[in-house]
């Protein structure tokens, strides 16, 4: 039982997280933004955001693991868990070390006064948020077929 209700939590968030990530790439182009636009929406997503996504891709990624490790014995099983894992771990690398500077960058912007440079970071953030949206999307897709291989 234990093994079914870690897995079932490990689908759910993983499902939540992907749902995120993918909402604000289908939804939020930025390019298509003014520059007040693009600060005010963009503060409202580091404010809302930046603890809750990263404390819920740690969750997501220990739950991954201990979902491995109980399937250890089915290795396709495993294996596509610990790919995803990785692949969560590196949304996570992504996000620490690429995007959230930035928002620290963003979050001392006032929509009245664009500094030179705001277009060279919101396009670099948006680049990183598709390759860690991809990693998290793909990832999502390994623990869910993992778990219907069945």
């Amino acid at each position: 039982m234990s093994k079914f209700i870690v897995r079932f939590f490990n689908v759910v968030l993983a499902g939540i997280m992907a749902g995120i990530v993918f909402g604000i790439w289908l939804g939020c182009d930025p390019k298509k933004m003014s520059f007040s636009g693009y600060v005010e929406y963009q503060q409202g997503l580091i404010n809302a955001f930046n603890v809750l996504m990263p404390l819920l891709g740690l969750v997501v990624i220990l739950l991954t693991l201990l979902s491995a490790i109980l399937q250890r014995e089915d290795k396709g099983t495993f294996i596509a868990l610990l790919l995803a894992m990785a692949l969560l771990v590196l949304s996570g690398l992504i996000t620490r070390f690429g995007n959230q500077p930035i928002n620290a960058i963003v979050m001392t912007w006032h929509p009245d006064s664009p500094p030179s440079d705001w277009m060279t970071l919101r396009d670099k953030w948006w680049s990183l948020h598709i390759v860690r949206t991809l990693a998290i999307g793909t990832s999502f897709c390994l623990v869910t077929g993992s778990g219907l291989r069945r």
